[in-house]
């Protein structure tokens, strides 16, 4: 009977250490997390606010051609503007296997829950262009829109020798983007004992709304010195509305994005300015840290896109 109990522990000691050896076996949690993936097994979601707007046309195109070229597998979405929608769209690729999700939020603070769904699936997440309220995010990936918004101010300042009145159009409310091209823009010009802004209203960046606020204002308001939109679509629609008034030659027009019908505009006199984003390398630089992420490298928390002023 001895013999017998000791062969039974024999086994089940041995039983036991076979167990603990499968836990560290070629396939497990743990060895996955320590390879390295190699470029064709790299699968990249995309979830883009909208493309309607050109400006996320070219970002999207940037990205897709840079994926391409490394040899990543991308998926993108089109939230068309709708916070419900890219819950949805980025809930569709998180089932896909996506490797990391790629982000434009629609709306800075809805777009947390979506992160968050991302994060409990052990999806790293990387922001571009519009930043997230909450959730964990491994990098953030735009120009600093901040420093844009003062550059905008800086030059409609210069160009009214700090006196007029000047109409802001913003983006959509709950985008980053708005905020901080906002806060930015009111840096420099709330300081200006002469310089008055006299109304400010959301467009959502879209350019029939810029066309159509800006109708509403100039009725109003009359006679304006200066517009400054958060984005070329509303400055677009804002050129149409100061032309239908006849007042486009009498005001400073500056824009945001440096889409190719806002640079087109202004090289033919109809807007003074728009403060290129290069979306393009936007998009590039986000499939660039999409892919450090992807094979454990680390990447900045901020990755900054230079900003230049189209004038002309």
């Amino acid at each position: 009977m001895k013999k017998l109990f000791k062969k039974l522990s024999v086994i089940a000691v041995l039983l036991i250490v076979l167990a603990a050896c499968s836990t560290d076996a070629p396939g497990s949690s743990e060895d996955e997390e320590g390879e390295k993936k190699e470029a064709g097994d790299i699968k990249i979601g995309l979830s883009i606010s909208t493309l309607n707007n050109p400006f996320f046309v070219t970002l999207r195109d940037g990205a897709e051609e840079t994926a391409k070229e490394a040899g990543y597998e991308i998926v993108t979405s089109d939230a068309q503007d709708d916070p419900s929608t890219q819950l949805s769209d980025i809930e569709d690729l998180i089932q896909q296997g996506i490797d990391v999700l790629l982000v434009n939020p629609v709306d800075s603070d809805a777009i947390s829950s979506a992160i968050s769904l991302a994060n409990d699936a052990d999806v790293p997440v990387v922001t571009v262009d519009r930043n997230a309220e909450d959730g964990e995010v491994v990098t953030h990936i735009a120009s600093d829109n901040e420093s844009g918004g003062e550059m905008a101010a800086d030059f409609i300042a210069e160009q009214l020798d700090e006196k007029g009145d000047i109409v802001e159009l913003e983006g959509i409310s709950g985008s980053s983007t708005t905020r901080e091209r906002g806060k930015g823009f009111h840096n420099i010009v709330d300081e200006m004992d002469d310089i008055d802004v006299v109304a400010n209203q959301s467009a959502d960046f879209d350019r029939t709304k810029g066309l159509s606020v800006m109708e509403n204002i100039l009725q109003s308001k009359g006679e304006i010195d200066a517009v400054f939109a958060h984005n070329d679509e509303m400055a677009l629609g804002a050129v149409e509305a100061l032309e239908g008034q006849g007042m486009l030659e009498d005001a400073i027009l500056v824009g945001f994005d440096a889409t190719d019908d806002a640079v087109a505009a202004v090289e033919e006199g109809r807007m003074d300015a728009t403060i290129a984003q290069q979306p393009g390398l936007i998009g590039e630089s986000a499939i660039e840290a999409a892919g450090k992420v992807a094979t454990g490298e680390e990447v900045d928390e901020f990755i900054p896109v230079e900003l230049q002023m189209v004038t002309e």
